[in-house]
């Protein structure tokens, strides 16, 4: 199997399996195998160490390596079995968690409300996270993805909480949430963990970077029949546990059982001697890899072990956002993989900032993350405002692609902020769709009298506007919006319409006019109004990632987005709806 590909080669439905297409039929589900006794010996083959690195449409390949018989390939999502003999732990009863309610965030703290699932069917929802092709177009839909997948929130029905909480967390790294994902898995109790949770825990600490996440897991995870990343987990944990005498014949047996060969087994090897008392060097050499996986990315992170170039851009952009959060690595390496990861929804324009703040003071004025930090500070605090909006202009204009545009737009959002409103020289439509993809809706508003009221400035703060100003169809049909100004006619006023901002007849006139046939249904929109009428704000934003599975705004149509306001809208998260829809102005 080849490095994951970064998107699809061909358009695909964004319909997941129940939507008018057949499930895909159910992979061979693996027998587990009762657990050994622990010891340095080897006795059954093990199944695969890890899986491939995964790409941003799915869950990822198990990647084979030499062993004396075959074994079972495992489902990206696995299926619940029996664990053998499974680790307890004395833990008193008030400080377990309920698995019927998991998530780090609850609704004091900014999640949805626990209800937020409803009674969709658990199977249902799941489906839907496990079919979801990534990335999606909007930066402001995927935050509130992210809002719904840490939400501290009742388990759907039918369906365990554990595995509930893997589904989630597995969406989550494979959006790039790395930190977000761990969160969530270790809102389980270890006891309670599922073999699905326990595939998944894997994937979260090798994400990022931290092996040593493993360790209260390991004991658990090897007992689910040998698999080969728990051999090894074993192994790395009793080093750096400091205890060498249990690692080194681990690590032995497991190089003489061919568990693993080459550069995985010498990752863990570095690992397992990195804790006290290790006392042994391992030489990493990356000659003859041909490709990254989750193993050697998350191991190679957690040893300072430097990646080849190469294999790093064949990663796919989640991979690049875990990086953006890795601690691990100076700032000035993270900087560029921050930038992709912002305009994902990933990084803040707050985190954005700070982290160039960080690279500044790394005090290397010779790298070019260093000069965009100079630009940065000139941005906030130039002499006068011609020299501010310069470097503002200079930061926007220096990427090349539409996406490393909009990364910037969601780096200068608080350098825009300060622009006084008709600054000569200031290029209203850009400050505005800057402060905006930041969410400074509130200030972006004292704009409102300085801008034409045909310009995409004036359209996306009618759209953002917190006061919920209504207008008539007239302020559509005089719209006329740089690049495509046809089709940002038909997104401006699916947006108006979905928010409730104009009336019942102008829809219908707007509608007949532009030929958005927003009336129509299909499978999907009829799940979102039933989603919406229940008042279920998680399964509101599942259904609409669903709408929008495209990596670019120009694979979004009108009336999709049409229907997406209006659920959320209805549901209670209006601010997402607004932000989402001048979004669509923002970014076409």
């Amino acid at each position: 199997m080849g490095i994951p590909a970064l998107g699809q080669s061909s358009p695909q439905s964004i319909l997941p399996p129940g939507f008018g297409e057949p499930a895909p039929a159910p992979s061979p589900r693996a027998t587990p195998r009762a657990a050994a006794p622990v010891s340095a010996v080897i006795r059954t083959p093990p199944s695969p160490l890890a899986p491939q690195l995964p790409d941003s449409n799915g869950a990822p390949p198990p990647e084979p390596l030499a062993s004396a018989a075959p074994t079972p390939m495992p489902t990206g999502t696995p299926t619940p079995g029996v664990i053998a003999n499974p680790v307890r732990y004395d833990m008193p009863s008030y400080a377990r968690r309920w698995i019927g309610r998991v998530g780090p965030i609850d609704l004091a703290a900014g999640g949805l409300p626990a209800t937020a699932f409803g009674t969709a069917p658990g199977r249902y929802v799941e489906a839907l996270m496990r079919g979801l092709n990534l990335p999606i177009a909007s930066r402001w839909l995927s935050i509130a993805l992210r809002r719904a997948l840490v939400s501290h929130v009742d388990t759907p029905p039918g369906i365990n909480g554990a595995d509930f909480a893997a589904e989630r967390a597995w969406l989550l790294l494979r959006m790039g949430e790395s930190v977000a994902g761990r969160a969530v898995v270790q809102s389980v109790d270890n006891q309670d963990y599922t073999p699905k949770l326990y595939e998944i825990a894997m994937q979260s600490a090798l994400a990022n970077g931290d092996p040593a996440e493993l360790c209260p897991l390991a004991e658990g995870g090897y007992a689910l029949g040998f698999e080969r990343g728990w051999v090894l987990a074993r192994a790395m944990c009793a080093g750096l546990a400091g205890l060498p005498g249990k690692a080194q014949p681990l690590i032995a047996a497991a190089g003489k059982n061919r568990v693993a060969t080459g550069i995985d087994l010498l990752l863990a090897q570095k690992i397992a001697g990195s804790g006290a008392r290790g006392r042994q060097a391992v030489t990493i050499e990356w000659d003859g890899v041909d490709r990254l996986t989750a193993w050697r990315y998350g191991l190679a992170m957690a040893s300072a072990t430097e990646i080849p170039t190469p294999l790093l851009d064949g990663a796919s952009r989640n991979v690049m956002a875990w990086r953006a959060q890795s601690p691990l690595l100076a700032a000035h390496v993270r900087a560029p993989a921050a930038e992709i990861a912002a305009a994902r929804g990933v990084f803040s324009s707050a985190a954005l900032v700070d982290l160039y703040g960080a690279v500044a003071e790394e005090g290397d004025d010779s790298l070019p993350e260093a000069a965009i930090a100079r630009d940065l500070q000139t941005a906030y605090s130039g002499g006068d405002i011609a020299t501010r909006l310069a470097a503002i202009k200079s930061l926007w204009d220096a990427p090349k692609s539409a996406s490393a545009r909009y990364a910037r737009l969601v780096l200068t959002a608080g350098a825009a902020a300060r622009v006084p409103v008709r600054a000569q020289g200031a290029d209203a439509d850009r400050l505005v769709a800057s402060m905006l993809a930041a969410g400074h809706d509130v200030t972006a508003q004292k704009w409102r009298g300085a801008v034409a009221t045909s310009s995409d400035a004036w359209a996306m703060l009618a759209l953002a506007d917190p006061e919920a100003r209504r207008y008539a169809y007239s302020a559509v049909s005089n719209y006329a919006g740089t690049g495509d100004a046809t089709l940002k006619r038909k997104m401006f006023f699916a947006g108006l319409a979905g928010l409730g901002r104009i009336s019942p007849g102008d829809i219908e006139q707007g509608a007949q006019a532009l030929d958005v046939r927003i009336g129509q249904e299909n499978a999907w929109t009829r799940a979102l109004a039933r989603a919406a009428t229940a008042n279920q704000p998680g399964t509101v934003v599942l259904l609409a990632a669903v709408g929008m599975q495209t990596p670019a705004w120009s694979g979004v149509s009108p009336e999709a987005l049409y229907h997406i306001i209006a659920a959320l809208r209805a549901v209670g998260l209006e601010g997402e709806a607004r932000m989402i829809a001048a979004e669509a102005i923002a970014r076409l």
